[in-house]
């Protein structure tokens, strides 16, 4: 035994004239950890013909702590939604992103008190409105008043940053337009040009208000912008010279004479995720898809999500966008992609001098974490107004267990599925999601309880 020792130390020993066997390459097998005892005991009560995916994992040590069918590609219904706020978050730089609207004019119109006309330009801002506040059609004709402008021969609006015809066929069945109005939210327009008529119209309204004389009812169509080419030169024996760099004042872009922000994303998440708005969720999508940043299509979007997605480390391996609100039943996700997402949003910083974490989440506002702020709150009951709606979906579900549960719920005929964090025994954040599919006649409500129930086990083994 001694000689096999002492044989084992030279071999280790660096610079040992006895050279080391060559050692076959190692391979391991690594398995999923199967479900806790209470975890099995929940999910054997599932329906025979319902499949599931699980995973839970610990966001402090990285543990992946429970899973069953992790990889499993199933239909998420609305906890899709997940996946769009995320990529929103991810493409708007974070939690102090926002989007931009704009009044522009001819360039060789610049500081005339009337011009011949005026164009509203979009980036699908959902949190435009017709008045309120700052962000408001109001706020951009008290701008243009306040620069000299007092006369408009014509509004327009500029199309060119979606193409509407591309979201037609949606379950949801409302045109993306790129300038969108809050004011629209429960009767939106069921078509692009009825959009453009009725924005135009709101505005009109606002530069009267604010005393610019606007000539025309109707409501333009702002021609693209084509680029100025400089005609080719040549000097007095022929030879080619470099274009002119002076560009005519007509060829030039049109200039903004009024502009204004949204507040960021965090509000308008949590008023897209606590009640799992469809129309937010696909306005929120559409924001990816506006151009110049994206293609201005529907699959420009979705292609733009897995981008981010992937950005951000999230395992795309048997994952199908659809849609943004998840009423698609072609979408497909699976639990380690929502987990990794989740995961991904843990470390999501806020900016600088914006902290909002709410009551009673000691974890949550140590971490920050903004999507979390945004989801619905298990158990609030809804009774208490401070609550202001943030129970959500989850506001009679797990009520009196004592756990502080931030998840989105997803349900279709036969699809339930539950995904976000909970705050474990160990005072660790434990993210997980619970995919849950069967035939449409598949009992939701019993797949709802097992889910709590699962909920619950994680949180007590963990």
């Amino acid at each position: 035994m001694r000689r096999v020792l002492l044989l084992c130390l030279a071999l280790l020993a660096p610079g040992s004239a006895v050279r080391a066997p060559e050692l076959a390459p190692v391979v391991r097998l690594v398995r999923e950890p199967g479900p806790s005892a209470g975890v099995r005991r929940a999910l054997d009560r599932l329906p025979g013909n319902v499949r599931v995916g699980l995973l839970v994992r610990d966001l402090t040590t990285g543990e992946e702590l429970e899973a069953r069918g992790a990889d499993l590609p199933l239909i998420p219904a609305s906890t899709l939604k997940l996946v769009t706020a995320m990529a929103v978050l991810a493409d708007r730089g974070g939690a102090g992103g926002w989007w931009s609207t704009e009044l522009t004019v001819p360039a060789a119109e610049v500081g005339r008190p009337r011009v011949s006309h005026l164009t509203l330009r979009g980036g699908a801002d959902p949190t435009l409105s017709v008045a309120e506040g700052p962000n408001s059609l109001r706020s951009l004709a008290r701008q243009a008043y306040a620069r000299g402008l007092r006369e408009v021969g014509e509004v327009r609006l500029d199309e060119h940053p979606l193409d509407a015809a591309t979201w037609r066929d949606l379950p949801l069945g409302v045109p993306m337009t790129p300038v969108r109005l809050s004011d629209w939210h429960g009767a939106p327009p069921t078509s692009a040009e009825q959009a453009r008529r009725w924005a135009g119209a709101a505005l009109i309204g606002e530069l009267r208000r604010a005393g610019v004389r606007v000539n025309s009812e109707t409501v333009g169509h702002a021609p693209g912008f084509t680029p100025y080419l400089p005609p080719s030169r040549v000097d007095e024996r022929g030879r080619p010279l470099p274009p002119d760099p002076f560009v005519p004042v007509g060829q030039r872009p049109e200039q903004g004479v009024a502009s204004v922000r949204s507040a960021p994303p965090g509000d308008v998440l949590a008023a897209t995720l606590r009640p799992s708005d469809n129309l937010r969720a696909e306005e929120l999508l559409a924001t990816l898809a506006a151009r110049p940043g994206g293609d201005g299509t529907l699959p420009g979007a979705l292609a733009r999500e897995r981008s981010l997605l992937r950005r951000l480390g999230v395992d795309l391996t048997g994952v199908h966008l659809a849609d943004g609100s998840g009423l698609s039943r072609g979408n497909r996700l699976t639990a380690r992609a929502l987990v990794e997402l989740l995961r991904g949003a843990h470390d999501l910083p806020y900016p600088a001098g914006e902290p909002r974490a709410e009551e009673p989440g000691e974890v949550y506002r140590e971490r920050r974490n903004i999507l979390a702020e945004a989801l619905p709150r298990a158990g609030t009951g809804e009774a208490d107004p401070r609550h202001d709606g943030r129970g959500g979906t989850l506001a009679r579900r797990l009520v009196g267990s004592g756990l502080d549960v931030r998840a989105k719920t997803g349900t279709l005929p036969g699809v339930s599925a539950l995904a976000g964090y909970v705050t474990g025994g160990s005072g660790h954040t434990l993210a997980f999601a619970v995919l849950m599919n069967g035939p449409e006649d598949a009992p939701i409500l019993t797949l709802r309880a097992l889910q709590d129930e699962v909920v619950r086990a994680v949180a007590a083994a963990h």
